[in-house]
């Protein structure tokens, strides 16, 4: 007797997907998947302890921001150093101004 599950939409349009035929297999598969292991052990991993020194308005900003995404603030910090590091980190003015070019295309 088979299973039945529920599958929402997004699920549904991935098994449409593969049963099409949509999806080839990695060759490298094997190798893939210790890579990128080995990116999940880094990006937890925290081996150096540093101190910085911030203004109290900028101390208590972002204790409230990390209040808000509902983490610790440390944790918050590091993503921010971590996405400015890989260079994925832009300023919001940057970002409002995209958003403004990709509305009048």
């Amino acid at each position: 007797m088979k299973k039945k599950y529920k599958l929402d939409k997004e699920e549904r349009e991935l098994l449409k997907s593969l049963e099409k035929g949509e999806w080839i297999s990695v060759k490298d598969k094997e190798d893939r998947i210790k890579r990128y292991a080995q990116y999940a052990k880094d990006t937890v991993k925290k081996n150096k302890r540093i101190s910085i020194r911030m203004s109290s308005q900028d101390y208590i900003g972002i204790q409230a921001k990390a209040m808000a995404e509902g983490l610790p603030y440390q944790t918050l910090i590091t993503s921010i150093v971590h996405k400015y590091v890989l260079g994925t980190l832009s300023p919001v003015s940057e970002r409002k101004k995209n958003k403004v070019e990709y509305a009048k295309k």
